[in-house]
């Protein structure tokens, strides 16, 4: 019987078997005549430089169909060495700071923002979309003002991360590459030159927000502030948020040099360790890293924000761990006589060590551009009011 959709049995080479019924299977026939000869096409053994996958029904595999977008991510996943999160770093630190019951920022929070922006050339750089450019005069300047390219122009799939990544292309056909420091300046409005202020990403907590709603994460309501209305987003999922509150007091508290899994992202995600490294860093520079600290006694949170002292002064600067041989201690360190602290335990020293060893085991080699890139920002971001 002929199908006029096109949609006919096919006989394929039997693999083994001498049953009649599982040498059928439904294929697609242009003409939309049925034919029962053998297809010399098909065959069981792959292409090479074919790109491998779970096979069909009659093959033994556990695919019927499968999209060539999900192999293209897995290739993507295996080059960027993991799974991208299911939050970015900049949902994180906005997840941090939003109260949870009322769903809106500090209004005394001025930081916040201009971290949000360097978290964006952060998650560029991990996702392998943005790298500095592979010049050896660069070492002459500082890190922050070495200049960056985009290395890989495809879309990540998060409407921010795309808008500043064809904001950057679009700045190099026109003939102009950056620094570090001036696309955090002109992604945050932070420029007094009117032809360049078309780069600023605006209403970027509010779009953040809006995502997470859709992740599921946060929710949408309205509230009454005397003279206005504005829209809140309480928290929905509260998992979430103790999740990563639980992952970054591990972080800032543990004393030993072995790095424990709860300190890190899940187990698969691509560059757990510098993820968790960079959200302590942008949670402290947005003003939001004490939220996570609810539950610890006063010397125990001094005790966390000096190891994010620490943590900073180490990825700050590169490479990475190059300020081990001094006393670990950093000029933007809260006055030792406050915190009653001084320098730095013996078992948070081995602690910082750990996590720099972690990193590097995600690097590219000694030369990863796109890991320097990520040392310009932090260096950015310790420069910060909140962190003087």
């Amino acid at each position: 019987m002929t199908s006029t959709g096109g949609l006919s049995r096919r006989r394929v080479a039997a693999s083994g078997s001498n049953n009649d019924d599982a040498d059928d299977a439904w294929g697609l026939n242009g003409g939309g005549s049925s034919s029962h000869s053998s297809n010399p096409s098909i065959s069981s053994t792959p292409i090479p430089g074919s790109t491998s996958h779970a096979g069909t029904a009659f093959q033994g595999g556990s695919k019927i169909a499968y999209d060539p977008r999900d192999l293209e991510r897995e290739d993507e996943d295996i080059r960027q060495g993991g799974k991208a999160p299911k939050l970015t770093i900049m949902e994180e630190v906005l997840l941090l700071g939003l109260k949870d019951k009322q769903g809106y920022l500090s209004f005394w929070n001025d930081n916040i923002s201009y971290a949000l922006r360097g978290c964006i050339l952060i998650e560029l750089a991990l996702r392998r979309r943005i790298a500095l450019v592979k010049d050896p005069n660069r070492r002459q300047l500082p890190i922050s003002e070495r200049i960056l390219e985009v290395i890989d122009e495809r879309g990540t799939g998060e409407t921010l991360l795309d808008e500043a990544l064809k904001m950057m292309k679009g700045q190099e056909a026109a003939g102009e590459k950056m620094a570090v420091n001036s696309w955090i300046d002109l992604l945050s409005g932070e420029t007094w030159n009117v032809m360049k202020i078309g780069f600023q990403l605006k209403q970027v907590r509010e779009r953040l927000a809006k995502g997470l709603v859709d992740k599921g994460v946060l929710r949408t309501e309205k509230r009454n502030f005397l003279l206005f209305d504005m829209a809140t987003h309480p928290i929905a999922d509260m998992r979430t948020k103790e999740t990563i509150i639980s992952r970054l007091v591990t972080l800032l508290t543990f004393t030993t040099t072995a790095v424990p899994p709860a300190a890190l992202g899940k187990d698969g995600t691509q560059a757990r360790a510098t993820r968790s490294v960079c959200l302590a860093i942008a949670a402290y520079a947005a003003s939001v890293l004490d939220n996570a600290f609810g539950r610890l006694t006063y010397e125990e949170r001094e005790a966390a924000f000096q190891r994010c002292d620490d943590i900073l002064a180490e990825f700050a600067c590169w490479p990475f761990g190059s300020n081990s041989a001094g006393n670990g201690s950093s000029s933007r360190k809260r006055d030792a006589a406050r915190i009653g602290m001084g320098s730095s335990s013996t078992g948070s020293r081995e602690a910082v060590l750990g996590l720099i060893q972690e990193v590097k085991k995600e690097m590219n080699g000694d030369e990863d551009l796109g890991f320097e890139l990520i040392a310009g920002v932090l260096e950015v971001l310790s420069k910060l009011d909140s962190l003087l």
